[in-house]
């Protein structure tokens, strides 16, 4: 993958990192004391924060299953993917279309040990994992292992789902997400979910930034308005249902009863690159 160190070489117990909070957040076994902390003091000042994670989940496979059935995608960029789960991307759009081909993106090095489970595609399509950062975008666009699996003379399904967040403004996420999308075609999708303070008491949003904090530089979570949000999807023409809760989102068939808007406090949407 990357040298020849083991990923757990790299792992830093001490720190909470996103991926394995949300692992925690969904009853995983693959987190340490740090994250967990990081996670109980996120759930105190937010306590649906795991209705949260779980929904944001869904609303990745609900907008894969879009993209594979509706709109014809077959290649899939996931960057933030996370610790492999239950329906990873690749299965999800396998399991319509076998000839799907996903690569997969991530920073932390526990989600590099467990890529194995991320690279079981069908015999028709294929997968690809690259330890990489959503702030080297040069890297991912270039990278063999995706130049190998991707064509990206042809649309793209580009996966942003619920790692925005933990860009700040320094970052500059917009200017990142606009380098990716203007790498692919017409016809290529942008896939996005962001955490919101909008549905949030002031001094609860107020707290839910300073429990992130305490996770150091990888447990910042950043906050974001539906105009800021919106502003992701610039010259992108968004699909129905718009930009709604992920709990909303294409979710007539979602486990009822939905949760509420505030519940989640996360915002979902598709978007086609004309």
């Amino acid at each position: 993958m990357t040298g020849s160190a083991h990923p757990s070489d790299r792992i830093d117990t001490s720190v909470a990192h996103p991926a394995r909070r949300y692992n925690y957040w969904l009853g995983g076994k693959d987190n340490f004391q740090a994250d967990r902390d990081s996670g109980d003091a996120m759930a105190e000042a937010f306590p649906t924060i795991r209705t949260a994670a779980l929904e944001n989940r869904r609303f990745l496979q609900r907008a894969v299953r879009y993209l594979a059935r509706e709109a014809g995608i077959r290649q899939f960029l996931d960057i933030g993917t996370g610790i492999p789960t239950a329906d990873n991307t690749h299965e999800v759009a396998q399991r319509i279309a076998p000839e799907s081909r996903v690569v997969y993106v991530d920073n932390d090095p526990i989600v590099l040990a467990h890529a194995r489970a991320l690279l079981t595609s069908s015999p028709q399509g294929a997968t690809a994992y690259i330890d990489a950062d959503l702030r080297e975008p040069e890297k991912i666009l270039t990278h063999p292992e995706l130049l190998r699996t991707i064509d990206l003379s042809r649309p793209v399904a580009l996966m942003l789902v619920a790692i925005l967040h933990f860009l700040p403004d320094d970052d500059d996420p917009k200017a990142l997400l606009t380098r990716l999308v203007d790498a692919l075609p017409p016809g290529s999708y942008l896939a996005a979910s962001h955490a919101t303070h909008d549905y949030l008491p002031p001094h609860i949003a107020e707290q839910a930034k300073a429990a992130a904090k305490g996770g150091g530089p990888h447990g910042l979570v950043n906050l974001r308005s539906l105009a800021e949000f919106t502003a992701y999807f610039e010259g992108l023409e968004v699909v129905e249902p718009g930009i709604t809760s992920v709990a909303e989102w294409h979710a007539d068939d979602a486990p009822q009863p939905r949760p509420s808007v505030a519940e989640v406090s996360m915002y979902g949407a598709v978007a086609c690159k004309a």
